[in-house]
């Protein structure tokens, strides 16, 4: 998401670029390729003329330091633009109470059904929640059971009722099982709706009217572009709700959603849906998408994904095995298993700035550790403990067993005995015990 936006603006700063001050006119011609830029991100006509007129205003009113270049005090100011334009900072869930009600809306096929599931993963994982799954879609065929999968897969109960075609009446019933169960979220799952739809947006707003949730959230898909804005503003409209979720935020969409739907409904996005595994979902973070949108990584999401994995004990264990040379395969696997926990390769990558836009035509497959994953199950406890022992004939049996090539083993072996060094060198070289080695004698030098 935002490739497309992103090159297109990093060329119209280039337009300043040599400039040896900001004026008018360069200003001017810089930010109507701007403009050109976020129109061709699907981003609200009127949205995209009050930014890039609040920019120029400001850019006009700033005294360039000799220190900065007119080109950085463009990004700078656009930046903090983008990160406004989008909420300026990210907005909690209000989960307080016994039970807290979280009650979703939106259109059919908007992704609301496992939203919900990874709602409900995220508060029992991250917020130590015991959370109530509602079904109260009593229209779509296996609505219910889709839910009941989604519950089953995060490890949080469904409360459901199969007989029963009244959503007010579920959703009440389910908040009575949450009191008696000591469940202290209840997540409600509605079904699919027009805006144009009387009957059922009626039906929406007696469910929301009953149970009084804490949150009245709008899940709507970010592939849809401009149509996700007039569907959330039809909807706000009528229901009133409290934030906005943006599902397949890791699809081809050119982001006009994202930066348009707070300044027309007024009300902030509060997660993105970042792909299909129940764990591919983040907290919407404005600054962070506007250092994304221009190209500048995101590191400290980066950073706390890798928190997310980190075990302290686990960690210091490491350590100790890597300053007595005996790290392994066994702990490499497991290092591999921690960094897939953390998402989509590409997407983490690209959070690294600078390396976003290298990688733009480069497709990193998510199976990209399917081999060497392979290649370790397919040695012996024996070899994986003590990777010394790898001869020819096991690295032989090994290759035939994980279905890889020899010259693909051998690779592995030397990148591991590499990594293994490396890793014992920053280990020694934070005690203090690292020193640099004496450089070797090259022909013709003298010592």
């Amino acid at each position: 998401m935002f490739e497309n936006l992103s090159e297109r603006l990093e060329r119209s700063f280039k337009l300043l670029k040599g400039e040896g001050k900001i004026t008018e006119i360069n200003v001017a011609e810089t930010l109507k390729d701007v403009r050109k830029a976020l129109l061709d991100a699907d981003v609200n006509y009127k949205v995209a003329k009050g930014f890039t007129d609040t920019v120029k205003a400001k850019a006009l009113g700033q005294n360039v330091l000799t220190s900065v270049k007119p080109s950085q005090l463009m990004v700078k100011i656009v930046h903090d633009e983008l990160a406004s334009l989008m909420g300026g900072t990210a907005t909690e869930l209000d989960v307080k109470g016994a039970p807290a009600v979280i009650l979703m809306s939106g259109l059919q096929g908007s992704g609301k059904t496992t939203f919900s599931g990874k709602l409900a993963n995220l508060l029992k994982t991250k917020k130590n929640k015991k959370p109530l799954l509602a079904a109260c879609d009593v229209y779509r065929p296996a609505a219910i059971e889709q839910l009941r999968v989604v519950g089953e897969q995060v490890g949080v109960p469904v409360y459901m009722e199969l007989d029963n075609k009244n959503p007010v009446e579920i959703a009440m019933n389910a908040i009575r099982e949450a009191h008696a169960k000591g469940n202290d979220v209840v997540i409600v799952d509605t079904a699919g709706r027009l805006a144009i739809d009387e009957q059922m947006m009626k039906e929406i707003a007696a469910i929301k009217e009953a149970i009084q949730p804490n949150e009245t959230l709008f899940v709507v898909d970010a592939m849809t572009g401009q149509d996700a804005v007039n569907t959330a503003k039809e909807f706000n409209e009528r229901l009133d709700f409290d934030g906005v979720v943006l599902t397949k935020l890791d699809g081809d969409t050119r982001g006009g959603a994202a930066l348009s739907i707070r300044t027309v409904v007024d009300k902030p996005i509060k997660f993105v849906g970042t792909g299909e595994k129940m764990d591919a979902l983040d907290v919407f973070h404005p600054e962070r998408m506007a250092d994304r949108i221009l190209g500048m990584g995101d590191i400290v999401s980066l950073v706390e994904r890798a928190q997310e994995q980190y075990d302290e004990e686990e960690a210091k264990r490491l350590q100790k095995k890597i300053a007595k040379n005996q790290f392994d395969f066994n702990d490499f696997i497991t290092q591999i298993q921690q960094i897939k926990k953390m998402g989509n390769l590409k997407e983490l990558a690209s959070m690294i700035p600078g390396v976003g836009k290298a990688l733009k035509n480069v497709d990193i497959d998510d199976d990209a550790f399917k081999s060497i994953e392979a290649i370790i199950y397919s040695m012996t406890p024996a070899e994986r403990s003590n990777p010394a022992i790898l001869n020819g004939s096991r690295r032989q049996r090994i290759a035939k067993g994980s279905g890889t090539s020899i010259q693909e083993v051998n690779k592995l072996i030397k990148q591991f005995d590499e990594t293994r060094k490396m890793m014992r060198m920053l280990t020694a070289a934070k005690s203090g015990k690292f020193k640099m080695p004496a450089m070797p004698k090259m022909p013709g030098m003298r010592r």
